[in-house]
C-alpha cells in the first residue's frame, strides 16, 4: 500500500461528500469537483474519513493525493503569485481577458479559463482557483510568455523565485 494512503482524509465540516459506484463528489463553498475511482482502487467513508485501499501502489498515492488537493481546492482554494519585473511591464484585466504589456510591439490577450480569477495589484499577478492543477498550468502559460532573462532578470517570475544571475561582458 501506498505510505501516503495509509493515513485518512480528514473532511472538514464545510465539505459535503457523495459517492456513487466508481466516482466521489465533493462540495464546498468555493465550488464543486468530483474524481472518477479507476479500476481496483476501493474508498470507504465512515465518520469524516476517507480510507484507501486497492493492489496498485503508484495509482492509489496518485488518487489520494488529487483528493487530497480537490478537498482542499474545495474549502480554500489555491493561489500563484506572478512579478512583472522591467521597464513598462504591467497587466491589466478586462472582461474574461488579461492583458500582458510585455516589452514586445503588440500587447499579449490571454483568454482567462472557466474557474480561474486574475487579479492584478500593481505589477503582481494573482491567479485563483479550486482546481490546484489548473492555476499551475494558468500561470506556468502567462509566464512563458516572458521568461526570466539571466542577465538583467526581467520578466515574469512566481513571487520569491530566485534568478540566478550570469555575469556580462567583460572589457
Amino acid at each position: 500500500m501506498s505510505r501516503l494512503a495509509r493515513n485518512p482524509i480528514n473532511i472538514p465540516e464545510d465539505i459535503k461528500v457523495s459517492m456513487n459506484d466508481n466516482e466521489i463528489n465533493f462540495e464546498g463553498k468555493l465550488g464543486k469537483s468530483s474524481t472518477v475511482l479507476p479500476v481496483g482502487i476501493k474508498v470507504d467513508y465512515k465518520d469524516n474519513l476517507l480510507h484507501f485501499s486497492g493492489e496498485n501502489k503508484a495509482l492509489l498515492g496518485t488518487i489520494y493525493a488529487n483528493v487530497k488537493n480537490e478537498i482542499i481546492g474545495n474549502s480554500k482554494g489555491f493561489e500563484k503569485r506572478l512579478e512583472l519585473i522591467g521597464t513598462g511591464y504591467k497587466a491589466n484585466v478586462s472582461g474574461k481577458k488579461l492583458i500582458l504589456s510585455l516589452g514586445f510591439s503588440h500587447d499579449i490577450n490571454f483568454e482567462i479559463p472557466e474557474g480561474i480569477s486574475i487579479k492584478v495589484e500593481k505589477n503582481i499577478v494573482v491567479v485563483n482557483g479550486t482546481s490546484k492543477q489548473l492555476v499551475g498550468q494558468v500561470a506556468a502559460e502567462i509566464k512563458s510568455f516572458r521568461k526570466p532573462e539571466p542577465y538583467k532578470g526581467k520578466g515574469v517570475r512566481y513571487e520569491g523565485e530566485r534568478i540566478y544571475r550570469k555575469e556580462g561582458k567583460k572589457k
